[in-house]
């Protein structure tokens, strides 16, 4: 009787852990309209990811009106503070339900975006040259273009 339980219960875990890892891989997503797929969101939820794709615009835009000035050491200070504030600390506090919902190559794209924000700020103390930070910066918006191909959000009703 116990060895049938044991095995019964091994067997939900393990049929348990399987969904939760479907889910997390493929997230809340349906084909969209347009050839995208579509992330399915509460209304606060997508809010909440468009104001933090907002957050990384500005924070590129920052950068690059950083590089466009004449006065390096204050505008260093300007491009480090853009980079910093879309940095990994701007991801720390995402509520995983949320994170639940969200596919896994878009997870990925996006912290992979929040982490070279933050050596992008390195780069600037280090005082790489404006080329080379203009190459960082090329090489993230390629991911921003990329996800934006991808994917597109639908609000759950």
């Amino acid at each position: 009787m116990r060895s049938t339980f044991c095995r019964i219960t091994l067997g939900l875990w393990i049929v348990t852990m399987a969904v939760a890892g479907w889910f997390f891989v493929r997230g809340w997503t349906m084909p969209g309209t347009d050839g995208r797929t579509q992330i399915v969101l509460a209304p606060a939820e997508r809010d909440m990811i468009l104001g933090e794709m907002r957050m990384l615009l500005k924070a590129v835009h920052g950068v690059v009106t950083g590089l466009t000035s004449q006065d390096q050491a204050a505008d260093r200070t300007q491009i480090e503070q853009a980079a910093r504030s879309a940095g990994m600390g701007m991801a720390a506090d995402v509520n995983p339900a949320l994170m639940a919902k969200l596919p896994l190559p878009f997870k990925q794209m996006g912290m992979s975006i929040h982490k070279d924000m933050d050596a992008l700020a390195d780069a600037v103390v280090q005082k790489e040259t404006p080329q080379q930070i203009l190459q960082r910066l090329s090489s993230m918006t390629a991911r921003c273009t990329t996800c934006h191909d991808l994917y597109r959000f639908g609000v759950d009703k």
